[in-house]
């Protein structure tokens, strides 16, 4: 579905799509179109987008054609995903232990929505890192 969603082509459009939006979230996700990962990901992103449009916005950036951003926010990750709001950095506590990215594929679209609507009020009250809704650490898992 990754055709379906806005494409940023250059380094210049992804300081753009950050520095312009005023009110809402900026979502992007970082990757490549054909891996498995981000295919997920951009069904679930394609699938929230009409929901979530009224306080985010959503980008996909391929990693290999825009290699501006890497290594300043080390994607080395298949997939990648890092949300701004009004030109600021936003985090968000996992549990992972990784405050600045979600680097896996999420499989619910609530869960997804629920995360940027945590990220959108944190932000409009000054926050700089939120936590989220959900604890994603391993240590439950067994």
């Amino acid at each position: 579905m990754s055709y379906m969603l806005s494409h940023l082509e250059n380094g210049w459009q992804v300081d753009q799509a950050i520095l312009s939006e005023e009110d809402r979230v900026v979502l992007i996700r970082f990757g490549h179109d054909w891996d498995p990962t981000c295919m997920q990901m951009d069904e679930i992103l394609y699938g929230i987008a009409e929901k979530v449009k009224n306080f985010a916005v959503i980008y996909l950036v391929d990693i290999s054609k825009v290699p501006d951003f890497n290594k300043m926010y080390e994607l080395y990750d298949p997939c990648t995903t890092m949300f701004f709001y009004r030109n600021k950095h936003m985090m968000i506590d996992l549990g992972t232990g990784n405050n600045n990215k979600i680097n896996w594929a999420l499989s619910d679209k609530q869960e997804m929505i629920d995360i940027i609507e945590t990220i959108y009020r944190g932000a409009r009250k000054g926050r700089g890192l939120v936590v989220a809704p959900k604890d994603y650490s391993t240590k439950y898992r067994y």
